[in-house]
């Protein structure tokens, strides 16, 4: 019998002239975090759409060759420019 992994949704490759985004370092701004959404965790970087408090932002946790893991987070802000967040980065017009 074989069993195969489920993957989720992929991130689309950067587009030519994409957003940066305002990475910034994680914080423990809240001790509850509910993870909304998600991209497929099988490359090097992916991402989830968190909600806390009200707000939401976007993590962007990544895995280094030396085997460290680094967190980033956007800008928390308010659902719908987290959103359109979330759908730029999953278009690939921005990272």
């Amino acid at each position: 019998m074989s069993f195969e992994r489920h993957h989720s949704r992929h991130v689309a490759p950067p587009q030519i002239r994409y957003e940066r985004v305002d990475w910034r370092p994680q914080r423990p701004r809240s001790d509850r975090v509910r993870v909304q959404e998600y991209t497929c965790d099988c490359g090097s970087v992916f991402y989830e759409l968190c909600q806390s408090g009200g707000l939401l932002f976007v993590r962007r946790t990544e895995t280094r060759a030396n085997g460290a893991t680094v967190v980033h987070e956007s800008p928390w802000e308010i659902a719908k420019q987290a959103r359109e967040l979330w759908f730029r980065l999953l278009m690939g017009a921005a990272r």
